[in-house]
């Protein structure tokens, strides 16, 4: 990554990292190649942008920039690369037109190749955080709630195994698409979800993420119509993010759903989102993403958080449960719980989950603990959702609800 140092670069790193990496690789077809250049090219930046100025279009800079450099290397490395970097080199000198495809972009295509059924679940996942979204090891160690050697391992072995294996870099054929789109709606939806809420940093959201997942998700829907699952995808996202501008305060800091101005929710794409999940209702072929975008649905009805209809989603957090029967679906239906049967009732089934690494399962376990009265209890558990967030806003926001709890008791003596 970038020099933190340099705000433009990081920046224009975080807008166009993953474009310019899938760019290259449908160039050179060698990720590891592709991942150097660009990297070489934004040092290239930081050296360079400091005295000459950001140029009017970073992301195209960097592209270029790559794409020279990946050459200039094809050429010093020839006995590395061999005949594939000489008809790499033809290629690029004689620019003969590509052969068509039924989506023509290139972040989708590296999805899809990095989907492929030869690499394991997790490694797809993991990989296409990294050349995708541009996510760093640490962050899409903390998407995982997995530690960082582990995931630099399946970076490595993924990468390896798409080179051994030559996987080719396109979009499968249609027999192929079906078996490999549970992967890529997951990865879509885990771009957004790092966009929605960062893992890292010290703003809640990444405005450029959230974009890039949900025009992923509406260029799947026009390539799949017929996937329920990807309409509710994109349903998922477009209710999700309506509510973003009313997700943060004036000061860049975290409101909580119950507390954000409605009226600053986007109507528009509220509208579309609910007619997306009204047709997914007709097909009655329910799955994950199409259950949690009905639950977002109901929560966009509600004209007030006192409106809510708890038990509706209570009732659909029971049919996502059954199945996806995650710790964190659980952890999300306690939420539910909570506000149908009350915070006891909750809590006793809070108690029955793993998630000890995850801020959110603590912070939800102070918020039972606070409307129980038990302060010195909740206190902790705010104190340990604290050490365990690592994004900037979230944290201020814990911060905020442990101390509005007032002064702890001194220990006796």
């Amino acid at each position: 990554m970038p020099d933190p140092g340099t705000p433009a670069v990081e920046r224009a790193f975080r807008e166009s990292s993953g474009r310019a990496v899938a760019t290259l690789v449908r160039l050179f077809g060698d990720i590891d190649l592709a991942e150097e250049a660009v990297q070489e090219a934004f040092a290239t930046a930081a050296e360079r942008w400091p005295e000459t100025g950001v140029p009017p279009n970073p992301g195209g800079w960097i592209t270029t920039t790559a794409r020279n450099k990946a050459l200039d290397r094809l050429r010093r490395e020839s006995s590395r690369y061999g005949r594939e970097a000489q008809a790499v080199l033809l290629r690029e000198q004689t620019s003969p037109a590509r052969e068509e495809e039924p989506v023509p972009d290139d972040r989708l295509r590296l999805i899809f190749t990095c989907c492929h059924p030869a690499l394991g679940a997790e490694a797809q996942l993991a990989l296409t955080l990294r050349l995708v979204a541009g996510l760093q090891t640490p962050e899409i160690a903390r998407a995982f709630l997995t530690p960082e050697p582990t995931i630099a391992q399946r970076l490595v072995r993924a990468k390896r195994k798409i080179r051994d294996a030559k996987i080719p870099y396109r979009m499968p054929r249609d027999a192929e698409l079906t078996s490999r789109l549970p992967f890529v709606l997951a990865v879509v939806y885990l771009v957004f979800n790092e966009g929605y809420t960062a893992s890292a940093g010290d703003e809640l959201v990444r405005t450029e993420l959230c974009a890039e997942a949900i025009r992923l998700a509406r260029l799947l829907a026009e390539l799949m119509p017929d996937e329920p699952e990807v309409r509710g995808l994109l349903a998922l996202l477009l209710l999700t993010e309506a509510r973003r501008p009313a997700r943060t305060g004036a000061d860049g800091s975290l409101v909580r759903l119950a507390d954000q101005d409605r009226t600053r929710w986007d109507r528009a794409m509220i509208a579309e989102g609910q007619d997306l999940v009204r047709g997914c209702l007709r097909r009655n072929q329910p799955g994950p993403y199409q259950l949690q975008a009905a639950i977002n649905a109901v929560h966009a009805d509600a004209p007030a958080a006192a409106a809510t209809d708890w038990r509706q989603i209570l009732a659909l957090y029971d049919q996502l449960s059954a199945l996806v029967p995650t710790p964190v679906v659980a952890l999300n239906r306690c939420v539910a719980v909570a506000e149908v049967h009350g915070p006891g009732v909750a809590l006793g089934l809070l108690g029955q989950l793993d998630l000890d690494g995850y801020h959110l399962f603590h912070a939800t376990r102070a918020d039972l603990l606070r409307r129980l009265g038990r302060a010195a209890e909740a206190a902790a558990a705010y104190d340990a959702a604290i050490r365990c967030a690592a994004n900037g806003a979230e944290r201020a926001f814990l911060i905020r609800q442990r101390d509005a709890l007032g002064p702890r008791p001194r220990p006796a003596g």
